[in-house]
């Protein structure tokens, strides 16, 4: 009988094969107190794991073939960055002086700071590069374990090599992924981790599917079973029977039809059946992010998260260095427009050194983040926008605030934005002063306010990561009640249509920038209600792109509309599944 294990879709497509098990050999870090004469050489030693991984490091990605997707080496550069880091390379040392302690217990010690300050933070993107953090620690540790350990040995299996088999593990670093796919891994599973990790963006560059978040997949799992992955639909499927087999075949073979296709469509406008122009822009935050979108012609940039500036130091950056990102990101993208959001960090400011020793926020959703933070704090909110007006003067530049809940908020943001402009009018530093200044439509007060945001404001941006997480009261990562966490619930769609219908009335645009807007599944959901601006991951580009090619907007209207007063989850389904028709090529 087939059994069917359902975890987090991470990378899309179609694979079959016998299963391996992977294990990282890790062991317990325990505490040991060192007397006054050995913490020099503690420190050492620490010092000396370290540099073994980032050679290590360094050689694995110097490997890399010159065809693969450049997103591998770019990941892999993440990880060097934090091998030199002092949040990981002197803050260890110091502890080991100040405790003395052995290496490993003060790598565990700044590990487990680091991960808390990353699990405060409600950006679910964010809050997932705290595997980015326990990937190089483990890393750390392994060498300070095993100090002459090889690179063959940073996995371990019942053999050295892999092959075309279905892997599964606890979690995997990019590193892992890479090697993987190098000796023909078909799929990757994992206990942990999410879709927006950078393991699983990795995945999808190099075209591997995979599921994460399979918690409970273990106990059922036997070493050389025979199994089927669904990476679109976050399936693994055991002892799949001869009917299921066909389908996914079929299935499979009805994909690489669909991606020959999408690939066509690179440099074609984006345009319905039926000739109507849809913006379609692309969310970013790293280097990898802008030359995906360039190489799919995104129509700009629709939403730059600058929260990365700010993350990994013990200070924010200048004035300087905002403007020295924002220009470099404005001249990539050769003169097509780019929305800047100011920054959205969460209660936990001691990551950015803006309030150390703030006290916990027993509701970090609901506490001081976003546009809230920086108005209650000017000293990081004024130098970022003087950044973003200098790099306005460059090219097409729009400024984007999180977060806002009241017009009373949105006038101290115009307030400021004159304080900055009259700043560099007095230091003769051009700017555009016609910079268009638009908003998240992320709390539902300001969805119920749109019509009052849009006569303020040049464009809303609906962020639906967060309005339904509000809207509904549940926290999407929480395992207990994510389930409950539905993009098509009535009182989101009527929330997004509200939002919309406000733009429409105003003659303002209205984009949407949250995953909703990326999920081939509400793409033509969404055209039928009137929107008519995408900002999508960028891998998402080409098939958005491609859904919209196929739809008659004329014909969606009056099919969309019944989903906003269906109660039942089973009526939503259908009345989805029948919008979309039998779309089998992802």
């Amino acid at each position: 009988m087939t059994v069917a294990l359902h975890g987090v879709s991470a990378s899309k497509g179609i694979a079959f094969g016998p299963l391996r098990f992977v294990t990282r050999g890790e062991t317990d870090v325990t505490e040991r107190v060192l007397g006054e004469a050995e913490i020099e050489r503690e420190v050492c030693r620490f010092e000396e794991a370290v540099a073994r991984a980032r050679t290590d490091l360094r050689s694995l990605r110097d490997q890399v073939p010159e065809d693969t997707p450049k997103d591998v080496a770019d990941f892999m550069n993440v990880h060097l960055l934090m091998l030199e880091d002092a949040a990981l390379t002197r803050a260890p040392a110091e502890i080991i002086a100040d405790r003395r302690c052995n290496a490993e217990w003060a790598l565990k010690l700044q590990r487990d700071a680091l991960v808390g300050i990353f699990e405060a933070m409600d950006d679910p993107y964010l809050r997932t590069r705290k595997d980015d953090v326990e990937h190089v620690v483990a890393r750390i540790q392994r060498f300070l374990e095993e100090p002459e350990e090889t690179r063959e040995a940073i996995l371990t299996g019942n053999s050295a090599s892999f092959g075309e088999c279905i892997v599964f593990s606890e979690d995997l670093s990019p590193a892992d992924a890479v090697l993987m796919h190098r000796q023909g891994v078909r799929a990757l599973l994992t206990q942990f981790g999410g879709a927006t990790s950078h393991t699983a963006i990795l995945a999808r560059s190099l075209g591997i599917p995979a599921v994460v978040g399979l918690h409970n997949a273990r106990v059922y799992l036997r070493e050389d079973e025979a199994v089927l992955v669904d990476g679109r639909d976050g399936v693994v499927l055991l002892a799949p029977d001869d009917r299921v087999t066909r389908h996914y075949r079929q299935r499979s073979r009805s994909i690489a039809r669909y991606a020959a296709a999408r690939r066509r469509l690179r440099n074609r406008p984006v345009l319905s059946a039926d000739g109507q122009r849809i913006v379609l822009m692309a969310n970013v935050e790293l280097n990898i992010d802008v030359e995906t979108a360039l190489a799919a012609n995104a129509d700009g940039v629709g939403l730059y998260r600058t929260e990365f500036l700010f993350m990994n130091r013990r200070s924010p950056p200048d004035e300087e260095e905002q403007f020295e990102a924002y220009a470099e990101l404005v001249h990539s993208m050769r003169g097509a427009p780019v929305t800047v959001r100011t920054v959205d960090l969460g209660a936990d400011k001691q990551v950015d050194g803006v309030r150390p020793g703030a006290p916990a926020t027993a509701n970090p959703a609901l506490g001081l983040r976003g546009l809230r933070l920086c108005l209650r704090e000017p000293a990081l909110f004024r130098p970022q926008l003087r950044a973003i007006l200098r790099a306005s003067a460059l090219g097409p530049v729009r400024m984007m605030v999180p977060m806002l809940a009241s017009i009373q908020e949105l006038d101290l943001v115009k307030d400021f934005l004159a304080e900055a402009r009259a700043d560099l009018d007095q230091r003769a530093i051009h700017y555009d002063a016609g910079m268009p200044l638009g908003a998240m439509v992320e709390v539902p007060s300001a969805a119920l306010c749109a019509d009052l945001f849009a006569r303020e404001l040049d464009f809303l941006s609906i962020g639906t990561n967060d309005l339904i997480q509000y809207a509904l009261a549940v926290d999407r990562v929480d395992d207990e009640v994510n389930y409950l966490y539905d993009p098509l619930h009535p009182a989101v769609l009527r929330l997004i249509n509200m939002t919309i219908k406000a733009g429409q009335r105003a003659g303002i645009p209205v984009e949407m920038c949250g995953e909703m807007a990326a999920d081939p599944r509400y793409t033509r959901l969404l055209l039928g209600m009137g929107l008519r601006e995408f900002s999508v991951h960028p891998q998402a580009l080409l098939e958005i792109k491609q859904i919209i090619g196929e739809s008659r907007i004329s014909d969606l209207a009056r099919r969309s509309h019944r989903l906003l007063s269906s109660q039942k989850v089973a009526t939503r389904e259908r009345l989805i599944a029948e919008l979309n028709g039998d779309r089998s090529d992802s």
